[in-house]
């Protein structure tokens, strides 16, 4: 049986399906001028070209595994500010195919572990399930019993993952201007390009055994967040604890309001502590990465995907807070802006729109307590994809250095409104932002006080 061959059989099938995507947009566009021409609203027609291009691009990823998957789970959580009536076919679609990928065969199984631990790898074991517990896009997870007795999860990578891997990133940067309609003013080539290296990265199962580690390490005994012990890492096998607890995701449909809220809370805290703790950022925040455990715990799960950053959090962020928070001169703002690279040299803003576009994406902070809920962020989304030549976030610019911390943002802030969670977020900036404040009085908390 080849393994890929699920995914599906054949290169062919998979190309035909991705450039099928530019051409579905041709078309809807051509729909869209006889619409307008017609006399319909323009923004009313480029709004239907959005969702109908939305439903398209999650319906052909979900379709196929692999590279191409990834994205999808990349983009996924854009669901939360897509239409409810897209909304809700494709959370059912793409939990579908995370839960239920097509599993190895035993003999398969066997096989990457036996060139990778040897011949006589099973006497490394007390017992070892056959039957997946899970499984994702380019591997999946068994349950079994080291040989000194502890559970553990054994993470096996599908045999010709990385050439598919590949694959699909070649062919969906050749339709990357599709994404560009559901994120305007979004620097797609540079996304893909970034997502396209750290996707590569998760292939290398010794480098995310040593990412993992460090956040076990960082985190042991830590009362909100557990994180699995490494056993053994090779390039196609990791060992490490086994971790029981709720996925996330369950959390998300049946949780309670005080887990749905706990749950957020701990997210955010370990991304914005864990730069600073750590000095790596976990970069891929789905909820499939993530248990609520029985004593409160947030369980974190899956460190193939991660953004360095030795130096922390970039200080950017808090002064951006800062000044907006405090009402500042919103041409401090701008000059932050075009230092580190998000207004290109020539473009010009007009400041009191930049003020009016920034305001609402400081307010989770702004404020003592804030509830995420699906209605902001469609809300968010739809102000920010406006496809008006006025709307600033078109003349916005994101530099590759901050490509994944947007990604990562972008992503924990869909997770939250997917759990309509309601906590106190800003007790979190303050606590680990860096910059936030003014030169002599960095942390300080200017909304409270005045």
């Amino acid at each position: 049986m080849e393994v890929m061959s699920d995914l599906p059989r054949r290169a062919v099938t998979r190309t035909i399906k991705l450039a099928a995507l530019p051409a579905g947009l041709a078309g809807r566009t051509v729909v869209g001028l006889g619409k307008r021409v017609g006399g319909r609203p323009a923004e009313l027609v480029a709004r239907e070209i959005q969702q109908r291009t939305a439903d398209q691009i999650f319906r052909v990823l979900g379709e196929l595994k692999g590279g191409a998957l990834k994205v999808g789970q990349a983009l996924s959580i854009f669901e939360a500010a897509l239409p409810p009536e897209l909304a809700a076919p494709y959370r059912a679609t793409l939990t579908r195919l995370q839960e239920a990928a097509p599993p190895l065969p035993a003999a398969t199984v066997h096989r990457v572990i036996a060139s990778d631990l040897g011949e006589d790898w099973r006497d490394l074991f007390a017992e070892f399930n056959n039957e997946p517990a899970a499984a994702a896009s380019i591997g999946q997870v068994h349950k079994a019993v080291w040989r000194d007795g502890r559970q553990v999860a054994v993470k096996i990578q599908y045999p010709g993952a990385g050439k598919a891997l590949i694959n699909d990133f070649t062919q969906i940067s050749r339709v990357g201007r599709l994404f560009g309609v559901l994120m305007p003013g979004l620097e797609v080539k540079p996304l893909l390009d970034e997502l396209r290296a750290r996707v590569v990265e998760e292939l290398d199962y010794r480098m995310e055994g040593v990412a993992q580690q460090a956040f076990a390490k960082a985190f042991a005994d830590d009362p909100d967040f557990a994180v699995p012990q490494v056993v053994m890492a090779t390039d196609h096998v990791l060992v490490s604890d086994w971790m029981d607890g709720t996925p996330l995701s369950s959390i998300i449909s049946d949780g309670t309001k005080e887990q749905r809220d706990r749950a957020g809370l701990l997210l955010v805290r370990l991304l914005f502590s864990s730069p600073a703790r750590v000095g790596l950022l976990h970069a891929d925040p789905h909820p499939g990465n993530f248990r609520l455990l029985s004593d409160g715990r947030l369980g974190v799960l899956d460190f193939g995907a991660v953004d360095r950053l030795p130096d922390g959090l970039p200080p950017l962020f808090g002064k951006m807070l800062w000044l907006v928070h405090t009402d500042g001169d919103i041409a401090d703002v701008e000059a932050e802006l075009r230092a580190h690279g998000f207004l290109l040299p020539g473009i010009t803003v007009d400041l009191d729109a930049l003020k009016t576009y920034l305001a609402p994406l400081a307010e989770p902070s702004k404020y003592e307590s804030f509830s995420f809920t699906r209605e902001w962020m469609r809300a968010e989304a739809g102000r920010m994809a406006d496809l008006r030549g006025t709307n600033i976030g078109r003349l916005l610019n994101l530099p590759p250095s901050y490509i994944l911390i947007h990604r990562v943002s972008t992503a924990g802030i869909g997770v939250l409104c997917q759990l309509e969670a309601t906590a106190s977020f800003r007790a979190e900036v303050l606590r680990w932002i860096p910059g936030y404040g003014p030169a002599d009085a960095v942390g300080a908390d200017p909304v409270a006080a005045g």
